[in-house]
This record gives C-alpha cells, structure tokens and sequence, in this order.
C-alpha cells in the first residue's frame, strides 16, 4: 500500500551519510537520486522506499508534529541493533529499545539528525 516515506533535510549531504549507513544495514540500497534534491533508498524494486529530500520549494525543511517514519525489523535484536546504530550515528533518543506493553510491541524511537522520528519496531511474542 504504501509506495516510499520521504522526510525533509536541510543538510542533504549530512543526511545521506546517516541513512546510507542505517539502510545497508537492513538491506536498502540508493535506487533513485538527484545530486542536490534527494536520495532514495529500497530493500527491492517492489517494495516501499525510504527518501530523503530538500524540500522542493526551496524553505527551510522543518519536523512534522506527530510524523513518525517506522522501520520494520524481523526480530528484537535487529530493533536494537539499529537504534545503538542511529544513536552512534547522531541521532537523539525518544525512547530506547525495548518492549512497549504487553501486546508484543518492541521498538526504539529516535530522531535523526533533521529531528525527523524514526521508529525500529518488530513483534514478539505477547506477554500472556
């Protein structure tokens, strides 16, 4: 359903060194880009994207209260493996990895270098 997520940045070539980093790790490769304006990454060609962009009518880039960017992990251990990584990388805590409930929810929040959310998430077993 959903084709890619893009987020803004006002430092492009800052932010490209942050997520190409974050998305190697889970796979994602550069599919599209356009030096100055955005890069977008992709685990495969039929599957959502990841991009990040200046915004095209040349303001400033700013955060969307209450926009998140969440990235599905397969196990617990990727979750926090990626956030330590986001969080080594520069990026602000939101709340570390860990389970949230008792429905099996486990994430790592964190904002990247622009102050966009992110989220590394997976399910576990519900805690009965």
């Amino acid at each position: 359903m959903i084709g890619y997520q893009t987020v803004g940045t006002n430092k492009l070539d800052k932010a490209v060194e942050f997520y190409d980093v974050l998305m190697a790790e889970i796979g994602a490769v550069r599919v599209m880009e356009e030096a100055g304006s955005f890069v977008l990454w992709s685990q495969a060609p039929d599957t959502p994207g990841f991009c990040v962009h200046v915004p095209y009518d040349g303001k400033k880039a700013t955060v969307g209260n209450g926009s998140m960017t969440a990235f599905a992990m397969e196990n617990s251990e990727m979750v926090d493996k990626m956030y330590a990584l986001a969080m080594k990388l520069g990026a602000s805590d939101e709340g570390p990895a860990g389970p949230r409930g008792d429905d099996g929810f486990y994430a790592g929040f964190c904002r990247d270098l622009d102050g966009n959310k992110l989220n590394f998430f997976c399910m576990t077993e519900p805690k009965t």
